[in-house]
């Protein structure tokens, strides 16, 4: 799938991931699940790439992500916390 991303900086790229932190941490305060939060973040990723790329992009991405999960690519010392 090709993405936009040699356009984003880094610096997007850590303000993307503090918005979505800041938007977790205030659902907690509300209390909001995480699973639930998770499942959201999730649907909506989804839904906008295949608005952006299309089903087909997006299935082979979705495709290789089981390979990626075990390999540890999502788990990190944060994942604690959600």
């Amino acid at each position: 799938m090709h993405t936009d991303e040699n356009r984003h900086s880094s610096e997007d790229s850590l303000l993307a991931l503090d918005l979505i932190d800041d938007a977790w941490s205030q659902a907690a305060k509300n209390g909001v699940p995480h699973e639930l939060m998770a499942y959201a973040a999730v649907f909506t990723g989804m839904r906008d790439l295949v608005a952006m790329f299309g089903e087909t992009a997006v299935a082979a991405m979705a495709k290789n992500l089981e390979t990626r999960i075990r390999q540890g690519e999502f788990s990190d010392d944060s994942s604690a916390m959600h």
